[in-house]
């Protein structure tokens, strides 16, 4: 483990109304739940988990879950940046990963690489081309996170991102780790989780 320390978010404040009312983070695949599947990924290769969730009914969900800390949105309404301002607020650590909730095939070694890919910067995230990246999927500088976030200019990610220093890493030079890039798959819809259940994702599920 770095001696810089790591705190890993996942932001399960979302709607679910894309999942056809339905809470993703207890979707199954390879019988475990997506959330179940992210914590135990994400725990050897980091020193905390954080859930952020909508509200101390929702953070409830999760008390089942052993060795993470579930907080609740400080903004409220404002979509994914608010769940990044109350994570960032509650970690310990310097360098966050920061997750959506419906990525059940996260990569642990695609998660460590990219804690070192940061170097001396503000934030690594996957790219695929220049418009096409994973703020979801990506490493952020707790410190620079909070000076951002006091007065955002705007409640998209992506704002943020091009004013910071972010160092964009190919997401081909992650299939050393993960050939398939399943690490990306993310699920939006019940069709979605048919499908993978169905098959291992071999990347149909890919911006």
């Amino acid at each position: 483990m770095s001696t810089i320390p790591r705190s890993a978010i996942i932001l399960v404040g979302g709607e679910a109304r894309r999942a056809n009312g339905k809470e993703k983070y207890f979707f199954e695949y390879e019988g475990r739940t997506f959330i179940e599947r992210l914590t135990s990924t994400l725990e050897p290769v980091v020193d905390e988990i954080i859930l952020v969730a909508k509200d101390p009914d929702q953070c409830k969900r999760f008390s089942h879950i052993k060795g993470v800390r579930c907080i609740t949105d400080i903004r409220t309404g404002i979509g994914p940046i608010g769940g990044l301002h109350a994570g960032a607020l509650a970690a310990l650590g310097e360098l966050l990963f920061v997750s959506a909730c419906d990525m059940p095939c996260i990569d642990a070694a695609v998660v460590r690489y990219l804690f070192e890919a940061i170097g001396d910067g503000d934030a690594v995230i996957p790219s695929w081309n220049f418009d096409m990246i994973e703020p979801l999927h990506a490493v952020y500088r707790r410190s620079v996170l909070l000076a951002y976030l006091e007065d955002p200019k705007s409640y998209s990610l992506r704002p943020m991102i091009r004013t910071i220093n972010t160092r964009y890493v190919p997401v081909e030079d992650l299939r050393k780790y993960d050939p398939a890039l399943k690490t990306f798959t993310n699920i939006n819809k019940l069709e979605d989780l048919e499908q993978i259940n169905g098959k291992p994702p071999a990347g149909q599920n890919l911006p």
